[in-house]
């Protein structure tokens, strides 16, 4: 059996996806940017998807800019902001659970003499609002929190760190690559005035990301020359693939509630089997306010690179955290931020189930890991010293 659980890392292409950008490559081709109508249909075609990924958000059309991935406009919002807006302030508020696009923006920006505060999350993986209202100053110029933790899928109080930066004045940065297509979101009622999107989370094509900037928002744009994205972001814009986001959005907002509902009734069938048959095994992260189908596990004794290789040989594919992350032999920075120690952090697994998974796939899986689990800390030193899952 083949079993696909790595759907925070990417998913794959759905079929009406690539029906619809199959055209753009070969008849329908033209520049966007030129004059005549080959261009006129691929620039109409753009409009078209930049509505569609606009409607997943509860955004305008004109609010949504077009980039090359999410960690683009991670980049994106985070340097332009502060670049606009630095005669102001240089300070910046982040968490440090965020995914590397925004952690290494950040820290590219400290050696700018900017200065950003790292705040800290719960157990669970949540950041609390009283400790961002704390570390709003009157220099601080922007504020950047994931919606959703792309590791142990743990919810951020987005809204209520939304009303705190309306009251100061504060930019909102929310990076959604993980959220986008999988949970209802609403720009207006998140009260953000940046938000990250990337199509090849949500049944997309790779390489293609958006940026929602709130009307009257203004930025330094970091990619000069042409005038497309409405001077946001200059290059000739990627129509197939464009097109293909756009119609992956269009497709999630009509088979969100459905997948999400299915999922969540897997996952937990997931959660509860592993914690049933895996002695010294640990849930990471909230328990309900998660993502839909993220499962991420700390199992003491085993190296979780011990364990994706094994559940590799026998067909199932996960990983031990984010993707962006999987040649790092260093322990997830996520789970020692949420106080797991290290040796616990290292034997960490993430499954993340997407549209298509199965029942029997999550049977399978609880069939196999706990054989692997088993002979693996007949092998490990930990297993001596009894090291325990708390």
């Amino acid at each position: 059996m083949r079993v696909y659980l790595d759907h925070a890392a990417t998913t794959p292409c759905d079929p009406e996806v690539v029906k619809v950008m199959e055209p753009y490559w070969r008849v329908k081709f033209g520049n966007p940017s030129s004059p005549y109508r080959l261009g006129g249909e691929a620039e109409a075609a753009i409009e078209r998807a930049r509505a569609q990924v606009a409607q997943l958000i509860g955004a305008a059309s004109g609010e949504v800019v077009f980039t090359g991935s999410g960690t683009e406009s991670d980049n994106m919002a985070i340097k332009g902001v502060a670049y606009k807006w630095q005669k102001r302030g240089r300070h910046i508020v982040t968490t440090q659970i965020e995914h590397p696009a925004v952690l290494e923006s950040c820290r590219w920006l400290e050696r700018q003499n900017f200065e950003v505060t790292y705040l800290p999350v719960d157990k669970w993986g949540i950041v609390r609002v009283s400790d961002v209202a704390k570390a709003l100053r009157s220099d601080t110029i922007l504020v950047s929190v994931m919606h959703g933790n792309n590791e142990v899928g743990s919810m951020q109080p987005i809204e209520q760190i939304g009303q705190l930066t309306r009251e100061r004045g504060v930019y909102l940065h929310v990076d959604a690559v993980q959220t986008g297509g999988s949970v209802p979101i609403s720009v207006q009622e998140l009260g953000v005035d940046l938000l990250s999107l990337s199509a090849h989370k949500l049944y997309g094509p790779k390489g293609m990301g958006a940026l929602y900037i709130k009307k009257g928002g203004v930025l330094d744009p970091w990619l000069h020359g042409g005038q497309q994205e409405n001077r946001w972001r200059a290059s000739t814009q990627n129509v197939p693939a464009i097109v293909g986001f756009g119609r992956a959005a269009e497709l999630a907002g009509e088979r969100m509630v459905e997948d999400s509902s299915r999922m969540v009734i897997i996952r937990d069938k997931l959660m509860a089997g592993l914690l049933n048959h895996i002695p010294d095994l640990k849930i990471n992260g909230h328990a309900t306010a998660r993502l839909p189908g993220n499962v991420n596990v700390s199992v003491a004794g085993v190296e979780g690179e011990g364990m994706v290789l094994h559940l590799d040989a026998a067909g199932i594919m996960c990983s031990t955290g984010s993707a962006c992350s999987s040649h790092n032999l260093k322990p997830s920075h996520v789970l020692i931020a949420m106080g797991i120690r290290h040796e616990i952090a290292h034997g960490s697994l993430r499954f993340t189930l997407g549209r298509s998974t199965t029942e029997a796939e999550i049977d399978y899986v609880l069939e196999v890991l706990p054989v692997i689990v088993e002979k693996l800390r007949v092998m490990s030193p930990l297993v001596k010293e009894r090291v325990a899952i708390s």
